[in-house]
């Protein structure tokens, strides 16, 4: 399991708005190879600020499968116009997992 970040600066005042396609978008990402889930998070002390995190089964369902895609093109259609300035992409290799209770998940 690969797990993508990606901090959103989205454009004060946009917040509702980026919300919204969002909403849409997350139809078209869910639907990929490979695709295992996604959280998007709003920040508290920057409010205009997102925290995106994807699990895909490998990187290249990421990098070659969703982003080559045409459904990426959709995406990029509904979301890239929010970010000032476009966000930096990370990918991320599981190392400790916990729960609350402080076992291992």
């Amino acid at each position: 399991m690969i797990l993508e970040s990606a901090v959103l600066p989205v454009r004060p005042g946009q917040e509702a708005a980026f919300e919204a396609a969002f909403g849409q978008a997350r139809h078209i990402i869910a639907g990929m190879p490979g695709f295992l889930g996604l959280e998007l998070h709003r920040g508290i002390e920057q409010p205009s600020e997102y925290l995106l995190t994807v699990r895909w089964r490998t990187l290249e369902d990421h990098t070659e499968g969703f982003r080559g895609s045409p459904e990426y093109q959709q995406w990029k259609a509904l979301l890239h116009h929010f970010y000032e300035p476009f966000p930096a992409v990370l990918h991320h290799l599981p190392v400790v997992s916990m729960t609350a209770s402080g076992g291992a998940a």
